[in-house]
């Protein structure tokens, strides 16, 4: 199957991916008198990532600076969206725009064709494009480590994506593995909600903020500081540590000995405290070594003790799976897989293709894609 422009115009602009980056770009460029842009959704509906995450989940920047170009999120939702609101509002946000979206549609494969490219897909559809946006999201493809014995361990172990709430573990020992925002959250979750014990294996102790501190949200701290030299932001970050965090040095949380954007560069974001710091100073979340391995029934952790949990939640992130779909274009994606180039740069000698929402911004992701939006729909209209 061949998708051909009508007479007189250009081929469409394809957004692959229909989470809240690909649509903001769509709409942006809609707005912007781009008439055909396609959406293009492997999943039923928009916004699939945002219903398939756990229920307790909250947007951890504010409604005011997480709305997406040319529709604020309702006022009726709350300083902090919750994960249902969310996704009606980008349901809403694709009705709102008339976005054209197709769903059911995955590609597997992006060509350069001269001028225009080639986009294959699923039931054998070749989709020619006059320019290309991969907004297929920063958290795709759950992984969990290579951990010696995983594969003949006997315990129940599962991806963080796979939990909704905690429910099935109530009276259960819950190991869950990982310290970022979402081990974070599902260990204090399982804590209140029910769970017999809840331990948390930490490689890398991260840095602790407080969603807000006196009402100031961290993401308006994030803005202001995301231009500011790396080591000048350290020094503020230890100082800010020391007010607003409590030492958790006794209960297994140092604080860390990189600064917090050193860190932030190398790619992990701070942990917001929604429960947290309160769940481990009450001894309700353990903090327990690394995981190096699996035995039998047991869980090896990097101190050498054995553990044997009822189940094992891996809160160990997602990989982006982009070289399936982009990885024999040169020059495109770097050493870790992800795009060398974002917003309205493209890769250097591959123009017309484009990337948003593979960056993961201590000013707040929903911002970021509704800045990326603007700019790629800005570079695109002019190139047109």
């Amino acid at each position: 199957m061949v998708t051909t422009p009508q007479q007189g115009s250009t081929h469409p602009v394809y957004v692959i991916g229909g989470g809240p980056g690909g649509l903001a770009v769509a709409a942006s460029l809609r707005e912007r008198g781009v008439v055909r842009v396609v959406v293009l959704e492997k999943s039923d509906a928009v916004g699939a990532s945002w219903r398939t995450h756990y229920d307790r989940l909250r947007l951890h920047t504010t409604r005011r600076l997480s709305g997406l170009p040319g529709l604020r999120i309702p006022r009726s939702f709350g300083r902090w969206v919750a994960r249902a609101d969310v996704v009606r509002y980008l349901e809403k946000y694709a009705e709102k725009h008339e976005l054209e979206v197709v769903t059911g549609v995955e590609v597997f494969r992006v060509e350069r064709a001269g001028a225009e490219w080639v986009l294959h897909a699923t039931g054998g559809r070749r989709l020619v494009a006059s320019a290309v946006v991969v907004a297929t999201g920063y958290n795709h493809t759950p992984y969990v480590p290579e951990w010696p014995g995983r594969d003949t361990y006997e315990g129940e172990l599962s991806h963080a994506r796979a939990y909704r709430n905690p429910g099935p573990y109530a009276g259960k020992d819950v190991l869950v593995v990982g310290v970022g925002n979402t081990g974070a959250e599902i260990a204090a979750d399982l804590a209140e909600g029910g769970a017999a014990r809840v331990r948390l294996a930490v490689r890398t102790v991260p840095h602790i903020v407080r969603r807000t501190t006196l009402g100031w949200p961290a993401q308006r701290s994030g803005i202001l500081i995301r231009r500011l030299p790396a080591g000048l932001v350290d020094r503020l970050g230890a100082l800010l540590a020391r007010f607003a965090t409590p030492d958790l040095t006794a209960y297994g949380l140092p604080r860390p000995d990189t600064g917090l954007a050193t860190r932030q560069r190398e790619g992990a974001v701070p942990v917001q405290d929604v429960g947290l710091i309160d769940a481990v100073r009450s001894g309700k979340v353990e903090v327990v070594a690394a995981v190096d391995g699996f035995e039998g029934g047991e869980v090896l952790l990097a101190d050498g003790t054995r553990i044997a949990p009822d189940a094992v939640i891996a809160a160990t992130g997602y990989r982006r799976a982009l070289e399936p779909l982009l990885g024999h274009l040169d020059g495109v994606l770097d050493e870790r897989g992800l795009p060398v180039a974002h917003g309205a740069r493209c890769p250097r000698d591959v123009p017309g293709l484009y990337f948003t929402g593979f960056t993961n911004p201590i000013s707040g992701m929903f911002r970021e894609l509704a800045m990326d939006a603007e700019k790629i729909a800005r570079r695109i209209a002019r190139s047109r």
